[in-house]
């Protein structure tokens, strides 16, 4: 028996017996499925946290008081007792670090609420920005103007607002000159953010930039400020960036020599590195989860292959009777396990893919897909088909032919 026979007696013998195929192959199809889906995910946020989360380029770094991810309850506690970065600081950084290209300060508001006439915004972002943010964080506006800084100078009450508010809120009103309350207190709109989009279902247009002067005014100057630096190019300009603003704010808040600082330095790859240790860990739990699946998948695979055996009994002493050797049996029994392993591995790339991409339609969460996952993924279903069905083989390929000729059901 050729190849080509064997795959399609496999493929006719789970046409026969559709419903038992379907149950025989669920295991493999779950595995397969959660481990495309997986990978899909994390690819995908991978992508997307590098270049969209935290928009932080190669040459841009954040200081502040607490790390803004923390993984330790130990170091929030110490980042609590440090000092408020303050507004004088970062004048100080500014003046002080010769090699950043610029910087700037923001500060924020998870829980702002918006309100125009009878439409209002809850949970929108509120965030105090010097001018120079803009050009560090990369926000286009595509109607009105940035913050300037007779703004930040006069804490002028005005706002750039973003996508959401302009269409929850505005909806087909121009939305610039007018006048806005955030938490209470009335700003005019200079400006609309461009639409960013979700991210892991959450919107990024829901929010309000104003003067960072503005924002204290409103919500008190007792707020610890980050401060941003974009350095004038990637290594060693980007070092020695970080070098200066480390040496300028240190003098500033009296760190002794030997001490850790009393602030908090990160980059892109600061930022990356913890994202991998999140996504690395969740990929191996799914991997496990998947592996589990698969493992009892294939011990069905086994199973049915051993009933197939005992089923065509009969057809396998016909076909020794007829001089078929037992590495022929070996092989026609070995490849419909891994035919079966691999239809079933088939429909678990189609789903695993499917539903990274009906997420992805739902939420927003990123997905990529990869042609290396979609390749493991039928090979591991192939090598469970192997695996697991070399034992019903080399059962048929013992079977004496004339007490198989003799065996009935």
């Amino acid at each position: 028996m050729n190849i080509t026979e064997a795959i399609r007696i496999a493929l006719l013998s789970l046409w026969a017996n559709k419903l038992r195929s379907i149950l025989t192959l669920l295991g493999v199809v779950i595995g397969v499925a959660a481990v495309i889906a997986v990978v899909t995910f994390v690819n995908g946020i991978n992508g997307y946290v590098a270049e969209k989360i935290f928009n932080l380029g190669a040459d841009v770094f954040i200081t502040s008081k607490l790390p803004n991810v923390v993984t330790d309850v130990d170091e929030f506690i110490e980042g609590n007792k440090r000092k408020d970065l303050t507004l004088d600081e970062y004048r100080a950084a500014v003046e002080g670090c010769n090699a950043c290209a610029v910087v700037g300060a923001s500060v924020r508001n998870f829980n702002g609420k918006v309100v125009y006439g009878t439409q209002n915004s809850t949970d929108t972002m509120v965030r105090g920005w010097t001018p120079t943010m803009a050009r560090i964080y990369d926000l286009d506006v595509v109607s009105g103007r940035m913050l300037n800084e007779n703004d930040e100078n006069s804490a002028a009450p005005v706002v750039i607002i973003g996508d959401d508010i302009r269409e929850k809120l505005l909806g087909n009103t121009d939305p610039l000159g007018k006048d806005v309350r955030v938490d209470g207190r009335e700003y005019r709109v200079v400006g609309v953010g461009k639409k960013e989009g979700k991210t892991l279902g959450q919107s990024r247009d829901n929010y309000v930039i104003m003067p960072i002067s503005a924002w204290m005014k409103a919500y008190g100057s007792h707020n610890s400020i980050n401060i941003w630096a974009k350095a004038f190019d990637v290594g060693t300009p980007f070092e020695r960036a970080i070098d200066q603003m480390r040496v300028v704010l240190r003098s500033r808040r009296h760190d002794r020599v030997g001490e850790k600082d009393s602030f908090v330095i990160e980059t892109n790859q600061s930022f990356l590195s913890i994202w991998a240790n999140l996504s690395g860990t969740f990929f191996i739990v799914m991997i496990v989860i998947a592996s589990i699946s698969l493992i009892v998948g294939g011990i069905v695979i086994m199973n049915i292959m051993l009933v197939s055996v005992t089923e065509r009994t009969q057809e396998i002493g016909i076909r020794k009777a007829l001089g078929a050797r037992p590495r022929d049996v070996l092989r026609q029994f070995l490849i419909e396990s891994v035919t079966l392993a691999l239809v079933g591995g088939t429909f678990g790339v189609a789903g695993g893919v499917g539903i990274a991409k009906l997420v992805t339609l739902l939420i927003g969460m990123p997905s990529v897909i990869k042609v290396w996952a979609i390749v493991a993924g039928l090979v591991v279903s192939a090598s469970v088909g192997i695996f697991f069905g070399v034992y019903p083989a080399l059962r048929a390929a013992k079977l004496d032919p004339i007490a198989a000729l003799r065996f009935e059901l």
